[in-house]
């Protein structure tokens, strides 16, 4: 009982730790696509889902190709958005719409509605996640010899 207990305290301590970096780099992969993202547009061509990663719960970004990305707005929070292993996009033609076509989640779930498409400038976005990933490095003293 006092083992899982201590197990039960250390897994709850770790949890709290890691979830404010999570937390903190989720916020500036938003606010990176966001920077490289331009202005609003009605739809785009869509025929294969290359790659994508949600932001949070009402925003996904959606890879066309490897050089080619849109940023969609979502309706609300879109349940299993973060989690589900798979999305899916609805269109018309090899088109997705705003305001009619929608991102799917899974069987279980209400589909989302796009109501915002923006195009990603992927050059730019990639040279905003170098800047981001730099870090002010300082060398460590060298520990005082210790007399014995």
């Amino acid at each position: 009982m006092f083992r899982s207990c201590i197990v039960f305290a250390l897994v709850a301590v770790l949890a709290a730790c890691s979830s404010v970096p999570l937390a903190q780099r989720e916020q500036q992969r938003q606010e990176a696509y966001a920077s490289a993202a331009g202005t609003p547009v009605r739809s785009f061509h869509f025929f294969t889902l290359w790659s994508w990663e949600p932001l949070g719960d009402s925003q996904v970004v959606v890879y066309t190709r490897p050089s080619e990305a849109w940023l969609l707005d979502l309706d609300g929070p879109c349940q299993n958005l973060r989690f589900t292993q798979a999305i899916g996009l609805t269109s018309s033609s090899g088109t997705v719409f705003t305001r009619f076509d929608k991102v799917l989640t899974g069987r279980s779930y209400m589909p989302c509605m796009i109501t915002q498409i923006r195009p990603v400038d992927v050059k730019q976005l990639r040279v905003t996640q170098e800047a981001q990933r730099k870090i002010d490095a300082e060398p460590r003293e060298a520990p005082a010899a210790a007399d014995h």
